[in-house]
């Protein structure tokens, strides 16, 4: 499999850098100053995906640049087969060079620095290119190369690079922010789930002790069968205690995170609004998402923060039913910061507020009449207790308000 995509990238190589290096951009006027984008595609798509073998890459490019060139000469320009060779024979010496440069400082070390990239693209173009017009010339039985024309051969090195180095960089931080938010998303959803697990490991051990007092009373009874009985209980309800602990210990691993990554606020924010906008398409929900945040600051608490909002977000979307609205407000009130969520759903009856934080509790059903769990809200609220905040809500004639308070310290990196 490996081998067959490094195969796929080199033939994506040859192919898109033949058919672009037809392509020339001239920004000003005359034929001297020009920017082939054969030679832009070549460097960017290595940078994408490395081929297996660099040199034979460029080997292969070069050799169908050149195929292509005199193709085109001979049969739409009327050139002679070896005028057409003299001239376009030393193209591919620029991209068999620029690949053996690559292949020597060994690329993948250096596309975490950029401009250090930049740097020795200009290098190994600079060189290739100039290789190419002296190799040319000299087929040509042209003059040397003069200084202006060196010093349009490194103007042109240090712009394309440069500009292709730039756009990798881009490409590179949107695929980045995209893990990113697929990561943290994961992360949230196990955060709940790990506070979930934590309450449920309480349980576990009131039951534990209440089981071992049955069997004490029991022996103490001269039971014996059912005391037995009991004590297997106990048994029993302890190895799924320890399990329980295993797994909650391998989640905390993992949703913990580090604290040397911090976000805003509002990129949490943001990255709320990013996750429903896919849900609301999904569901061929037509809703507007809005976000207000006056304040702004740090916060190490992003896994958590997301978990919650994420949650209320998505019941909000849920309410609607095929068109709405669904703001978010961040502010700092006192000593707190406060979330308003607030959806122009079909909203809550003023009777269920009370009880809307009960597991359990829901008012969504599947195409089959089937209840959804009812265990999203009681895990926002878990984990507004675990940062020591507080929520409310009111139910408005059209829609939900949801206000979230927790202590800025408490978010605040």
């Amino acid at each position: 499999m490996i081998l067959r995509n490094s195969k796929l990238a080199m033939v994506l190589i040859v192919l898109l850098t033949v058919l672009t290096s037809e392509f020339k951009v001239i920004p000003f006027s005359g034929e001297d100053f020009r920017f082939g984008l054969g030679s832009i595609t070549f460097f960017l798509l290595i940078l994408i995906r490395p081929p297996a073998s660099l040199l034979f890459t460029g080997f292969i490019t070069g050799l169908f640049v050149v195929i292509a060139r005199i193709i085109r000469d001979v049969l739409f320009n009327g050139d002679s087969f070896w005028l057409s060779l003299g001239n376009h024979a030393p193209a591919f010496l620029f991209y068999f060079l620029f690949a053996l440069g690559l292949r020597l400082i060994n690329v993948e070390k250096y596309k975490a620095n950029p401009f250090l990239l930049g740097a020795l693209g200009v290098g190994f173009e600079f060189i290739a290119n100039g290789t190419e017009h002296l190799v040319r010339n000299w087929f040509m039985h042209e003059g040397n190369l003069g200084f202006g024309d060196w010093a349009l051969l490194l103007g042109v090195a240090v712009l394309r690079s440069y500009f292709v180095v730039g756009l990798y960089s881009s490409i590179a931080m949107t695929e980045q922010k995209k893990r990113m938010e697929e990561m943290l998303g994961v992360n949230s959803e196990l955060y709940a789930e790990t506070l979930y697990l934590q309450k449920s490991m309480n349980h576990i051990e009131q039951i534990t002790a209440s089981s071992h007092d049955l069997y004490q009373k029991l022996k103490q009874h001269d039971m014996h069968v059912l005391s037995v009985q009991a004590l297997h209980i106990t048994q029993e309800i302890h190895e799924v205690k320890k399990d329980s602990q295993r797994i909650l210990a391998g989640l905390k691993n993992m949703t913990e995170g580090k604290k040397d990554n911090p976000l805003h606020v509002s990129e949490v924010l943001q990255l709320v609004i990013h996750a429903n906008e896919k849900y609301s398409q999904l569901l061929m929900k037509h809703i507007h998402f809005s976000v207000s945040a006056p304040s702004d600051f740090e916060t190490d608490q992003q896994v958590p923060l997301l978990a919650l909002l994420n949650n209320i977000v998505a019941n909000s979307v849920e309410a609607i039913m095929y068109k709405g609205e669904v703001h978010i407000t961040m502010y700092e009130e006192s000593s707190y910061t406060c979330f308003l969520i607030k959806d122009s759903g079909k909203g809550i009856l003023e009777e269920d507020i009370p009880i809307i934080f009960e597991p359990g509790y829901t008012t969504k059903y599947n195409d089959k009449g089937v209840a959804a769990t009812g265990i999203g809200l009681s895990h926002v609220q878990e984990i507004i207790q675990t940062l020591s905040g507080k929520i409310q809500v009111e139910a408005l004639k059209k829609g939900t308000v949801f206000k979230i308070q927790i202590p800025t310290n408490n978010l605040r990196k």
